[in-house]
């Protein structure tokens, strides 16, 4: 399993326009091969910014490079820069392979 996460620092004055743009764009990752959950994360307010992190799992790290280099990850991003600027800064990309997972009735994997 892989988790993709991409940390956002949004402008305080920009957080619901950032949230309507994250809740109405088509993600495309439905029809990706391995992609199995995506998370819009809302994070801490700082003086200048507002966290959110993107988070999603896929079945393994070769699965999500695959959706870097698909047709649907360009449909995706089309004109993700066309907004006035909401960030500070670029997104910051984490890529983590898991190692361990527990879940709810304690078993590990």
């Amino acid at each position: 399993m892989f988790i993709a996460m991409n940390r956002f620092k949004v402008l305080p004055d920009a957080a619901q326009e950032f949230e309507t743009l994250w809740a109405n764009r088509e993600t495309h990752l439905h029809t990706v091969p391995g992609f199995q959950e995506f998370h819009m994360l809302k994070g801490p307010e700082r003086e200048d910014h507002r966290l959110y992190a993107s988070h999603t799992i896929w079945a393994s790290r070769d699965a999500f490079e695959g959706w870097t280099r698909s047709e649907a990850f360009r449909a995706a991003h089309r004109g993700a820069g066309g907004t006035r600027p909401l960030y500070l800064g670029h997104p910051e990309f984490e890529g983590f392979e898991v190692i361990q997972t527990v879940d709810a009735r304690g078993q590990r994997s």
